[in-house]
């Protein structure tokens, strides 16, 4: 009940050259590899595809993540269409 009443943080995404990405908003970082980033935010799960991407800076508490890397794709999702479908976030966004 608290988590419904807390308002939404402010979201932003930009990214420079596709090389370096900053994002705020992000409630938790679900997972991180060199191809992939998968962040959740108050508006959805977003999936950052690329090569050789690093989290460079990471503050859960401020909500703020610095990525650097090639970025070929920034996908957002609404988290509540994978709760409806009873499949787990991680199960599909890796499909």
């Amino acid at each position: 009940m608290e988590e419904k009443a807390r308002l939404a943080r402010k979201h932003a995404f930009s990214m420079e050259n596709r090389e370096r990405a900053q994002i705020t908003g992000v409630n938790d970082v679900i997972s991180f590899d060199l191809e992939k980033v998968i962040l959740e935010t108050d508006y959805g799960m977003v999936l950052i595809k690329g090569d050789d991407l690093h989290v460079r800076r990471l503050s859960v508490e401020k909500g703020e993540v610095d990525l650097d890397g090639r970025i070929d794709a920034v996908e957002y999702s609404e988290i509540s269409s994978y709760a409806k479908k009873g499949e787990s976030v991680i199960a599909r966004l890796f499909k």
